[in-house]
């Protein structure tokens, strides 16, 4: 079939459901599947893993490991990215500087606001790289992306290099579960049409069985609050109260994608300086793997306990297939069989009141022939308005990582709609310097 190189595999996150993802479809069975990471002591379980998968349901499937990313990328037909640059630890450096300057806990900081912009600085500049040797290793390869800051990531891609490429997530599938529990309805009943930014989507349409579920959805949630302002603990990992998205429901009309704790980072309505206390009254909690880095290394040491588990069992591993989009947009590419996901694509007047060319979330259909992003048009004005602030700081973070110049960090940051309702311009160049002093050991060139 081909070569399918997912680089950054040791994060067993990603690789421990794309491998069975690509598994479940015979069409695919006989591809080469090179898995890479830097780090040869965390390669080793997950070649492991696919490896045992392979081998007890006698599949022909070819299975590579290597450090190496050039070896990797050699002749690849796809590749997918799932990388964490420096590992965890300067991500944690400058949760802690925001903190401080915030006088508050900070919002998810790989996507949005300071923190989403200090991640594309270590972020941007090694995919740009892992693109250029693309370029001449696997030129017509499809980049299949799903490392964060999601739309910095793409608009940077985009505009610097050849690389055909689209960006995945799973917030609107997870999304389309959690409404389908509101609603108490089967989630196979669900239809959606979703589009906005990448963690900041919106669902323009919502179905069940072919009928606008919103007058329900609003019932629902008028009746019975307890279905979404209260954490679910029956979960694991548990899941936090949904109060931040209900209420941007409830004031703008359409449901967002992401959790209530990433949508808190991308308006300023609900975190504010030296009030901890509406961090309660919305439910904003950090989960315990995200409070110290101490609680990230334990996390993810769960993690791999799960793919040792699978490796280390009598039982076979269970061919199982998970909502990533990843196996699915490979498959109906190889096998003609069309498909429709989300992805993340360059805005070419697929979204009519965003910013051209920029980073923009849309549904788009998959055959043969490629990846055929799909027209949106207009979004609902205040979902526009509600983007297009973020969209601002993606690209002049963009452009401030590549140029590598400090003053279009510190005016992408000034631009963002949380940070600006915080602070003044002069706390935020404080927190813009801190922030570079604080991550000097990873960041080179910066003028």
């Amino acid at each position: 079939m081909g070569k399918i190189a997912i680089i950054g595999a040791g994060g067993h996150m990603f690789a421990s459901r794309l491998i069975p993802d690509i598994l479940s479809y015979p069409e695919l069975r006989d591809s080469t599947i090179s898995l890479m990471d830097i780090d040869e002591e965390r390669l080793g379980p997950i070649a492991a893993f696919a490896r045992r998968l392979v081998k007890q349901h006698g599949f022909e499937t070819k299975i590579e490991s290597t450090t190496d990313r050039r070896k990797a990328l050699a002749g690849a037909d796809y590749v997918v990215l799932t990388i964490q640059v420096d590992g965890w630890k300067p991500w944690h450096n400058y949760v802690e500087v925001i903190a401080k300057h915030f006088k508050i806990r900070p919002a998810t900081c790989d996507t949005v606001g300071a923190g989403g912009v200090f991640y594309a600085l270590r972020h941007v500049p090694a995919i740009l790289d892992i693109c250029r040797d693309m370029e001449e290793l696997c030129p017509d390869a499809w980049l299949l992306n799903y490392t964060n800051p999601m739309a910095m990531i793409c608009s940077a891609v985009n505009n610097y290099t050849h690389i055909k490429n689209i960006g995945l997530c799973h917030s609107v599938q997870h999304t389309s579960e959690q409404l389908a529990g509101y609603l108490g309805v089967p989630s196979q009943e669900i239809s959606h049409w979703v589009a906005g930014i990448n963690h900041m989507a919106w669902f323009l349409e919502l179905k069940w069985r072919g009928k606008d579920a919103y007058p329900l959805l609003r019932e629902k949630f008028n009746k019975n609050p307890e279905i979404y302002d209260k954490a679910d603990e029956t979960r694991v990992p548990r899941r936090p109260a949904d109060i931040v998205r209900v209420e941007v429901f409830k004031a703008f009309g359409y449901f967002v994608t992401e959790s209530s704790r990433h949508m808190s980072g991308f308006v300023p309505y609900f975190r504010k300086r030296n009030r901890p206390e509406l961090l309660e009254k919305y439910g904003i909690v950090e989960t315990w793997f995200e409070a110290s880095y101490e609680g990230r290394s334990k996390w993810l040491g769960e993690m791999d306990k799960v793919v040792e588990q699978e490796i280390n069992s009598t039982e076979k591993i269970p061919i199982r297939r998970s909502v990533e989009y990843g196996s699915t947009i490979i498959h109906s590419l190889v096998s003609g069989i069309p498909s429709r996901i989300n992805g993340n694509v360059k805005n070419n007047g697929l979204i009519t009141n965003l910013s051209a060319g920029c980073c923009v979330e849309v549904p788009c259909l998959i055959d043969k022939g490629g990846i055929h992003p799909c027209y949106v048009g207009d979004l609902p004005p205040q979902c526009a308005a509600l983007n297009q602030p973020n969209v601002n700081v993606q690209e002049l973070a963009v452009k401030g990582v590549v140029e590598k110049d400090k003053t279009k960090i510190f005016q992408a940051i000034l631009l963002d709609p949380l940070t600006g309702a915080v602070l003044t311009i002069d706390e935020t160049r404080q927190l813009v310097e801190e922030l570079f002093q604080a991550e000097a050991g990873y960041l080179k060139g910066f003028k």
